[in-house]
């Protein structure tokens, strides 16, 4: 079986470091899907309006180095204590496989490269290639009941985040940052992106967002936005 890339992913995440954990937890982060030439027709999508919420299988692209262990680290486990793959949703599988459920926020039908299918909430970096997408069905695919495993017994903590009103206002004016852009960017912080085993409030991180490398570092339970 070849499996054939149907549609792009674009996002202001550039860079593997600082994608969110999982689909869902920041839920301001915006990007937008376009079609592969051969599947760009709004005959492809029609109907998808009737949709909240879509299914987006994709590949962990920026995993260069195929998956040599079949057991990983959990973030959510601190990085430190082992599982099976197939047991997590670690980006280092087999077959470097990705599945994110994102919330459809509208279609612009008009951009060159129309339909875009706008979408908020997901995972992914910028230039992500996507296999295929399916309508997210609840009675099929909501279990409220369903236990989560190693995820139930450990609970993750959001980091505060202190960006700065000089700062805010720099990305605004230079750097044509959104309020979207503003509050998409403080909650991908607030998810930790470091590794879980690195604890040094002195170290200073970097993480690319949209056209601007976002420099921080983490004091405690708060992460501090240094100037640009």
């Amino acid at each position: 079986m070849n499996i054939e890339q149907i549609a792009t992913f674009h996002s202001p995440l550039k860079s593997k470091f600082g994608i969110p954990k999982q689909s869902g937890i920041a839920e301001n982060l915006m990007g937008y899907i376009t079609l592969e030439p051969t599947y760009r027709n709004s005959d492809a999508i029609r109907g998808i309006e009737g949709f909240d919420y879509l299914w987006l299988i994709w590949q962990f692209s920026a995993n260069k180095h195929a998956a040599n262990s079949l057991l990983v680290r959990p973030p959510r486990l601190g990085g430190n204590e082992k599982v099976g793959v197939f047991a997590s949703r670690s980006p280092f599988r087999p077959n470097s496989l990705g599945l994110s459920s994102v919330r459809i926020h509208h279609i612009d039908y008009d951009a060159k490269d129309a339909p875009r299918i706008y979408v908020s909430g997901a995972d992914l970096m910028d230039d992500t290639p996507i296999f295929d997408i399916k309508p997210y069905i609840t009675y099929a695919d909501s279990h409220q009941e369903a236990r989560s495993g190693f995820v139930d017994q450990r609970q993750w903590n959001k980091l505060k985040v202190e960006l700065s009103n000089d700062i805010e206002e720099t990305l605004r004016q230079q750097h044509a940052f959104t309020d979207t852009d503003i509050e998409s960017l403080k909650e991908v912080l607030a998810e930790d992106p470091r590794p879980q085993y690195q604890n040094d409030p002195e170290r200073i991180y970097g993480m690319p967002f949209k056209s601007e490398d976002i420099h921080f570092k983490v004091v405690d339970d708060t992460v501090i936005v240094l100037p640009l």
